[in-house]
């Protein structure tokens, strides 16, 4: 089947990084640890807890902060956290959701169009390509995602994720 959208290199010459001042965001958290392959039930369990707390994505930014590189991460270490925006304090829950902060400070940002399934592209320019010749360290952050057009809203060849580098 052939897929749609660019190839890696026409998507590389449309990379465009940018460095912005990320303002500090309140985030209602659920963690998913363990194998990617796992990740769906986790996030159908922190989709069922938005929709009761009335903080379905048209209301509420998406973030997700991503811990390791599932490509090398032992899966049994493999972390994701899904996160929501909030106002008010999360609510004592059974599904383990908690409050979090993600943190105000400089970030490298590059939008990124397209599905999930080739995400790692754009990371990987990221780090190999335009950190190395940016003269920019990290912060002790780790790299995360805001969802901005996602599925099932758009086709995921479509979705549109802002890919942020967190920096000193």
């Amino acid at each position: 089947m052939k897929r749609k959208g660019k190839s890696a290199e026409e998507a590389a010459q449309d990379y465009r990084v940018e460095c912005i001042e990320f303002s500090e965001v309140r985030a209602a958290c659920l963690s998913h640890l363990g194998p990617p392959e796992n990740l769906g039930s986790s996030i159908q369990k922190f989709i069922a807890w938005r929709k009761a707390n009335g903080l379905t994505p048209d209301v509420s930014r998406t973030f997700n902060l991503l811990y390791g590189n599932p490509e090398v991460t032992p899966p049994q270490d493999f972390r994701l956290d899904l996160c929501a925006q909030i106002q008010a304090p999360v609510q004592k829950n059974d599904c383990g959701v908690i409050e979090i902060c993600i943190p105000a400070g400089r970030c490298a940002v590059l939008r990124y169009v397209g599905a999930d399934e080739f995400i790692d592209m754009p990371i990987g320019y990221l780090y190999q390509n335009w950190l190395r010749v940016s003269g920019e360290s990290l912060r002790d952050f780790p790299l995360f995602f805001e969802r901005v057009h996602f599925y099932p809203n758009v086709p995921d060849y479509e979705m549109i994720t802002d890919i942020y580098l967190p920096l000193l």
